[in-house]
């Protein structure tokens, strides 16, 4: 027979299924990164994504990647606040294209 399921499993499915939830969570990230890093830093950043606690984070020139490594301690302490689901422990920057 059929089995009824609440409105809210079959629309938190749909959500995983579509990738909704995902692009929540990156512009929820975006947006602590932006904080953390302060408005400089921010507008020559660009966020990737996290695996397994570590943020990856492209920065504009090495420049703007050593200002980072100086910082890094108090953002990384910044995000495990503001971010703290996502368990983030280290940040490593590359140098790259942003926007």
């Amino acid at each position: 027979m059929f089995d009824p399921r609440k409105l809210a499993d079959i629309l938190t499915e749909l959500h995983a299924r579509r990738g909704y939830a995902r692009v929540r969570s990156s512009d929820t990230c975006e947006e602590a990164w932006r904080e953390a890093a302060g408005e400089s830093l921010g507008k020559q950043t660009r966020v990737g994504a996290i695996k397994r606690g570590v943020l990856e984070v492209t920065a504009a020139n090495s420049m703007v990647a050593q200002e980072l490594q100086f910082q890094k301690e108090q953002i990384v302490a910044r995000l495990a606040d503001l971010l703290p689901e996502e368990k983030i422990h280290d940040v490593r920057c590359r140098i790259g294209a942003v926007r």
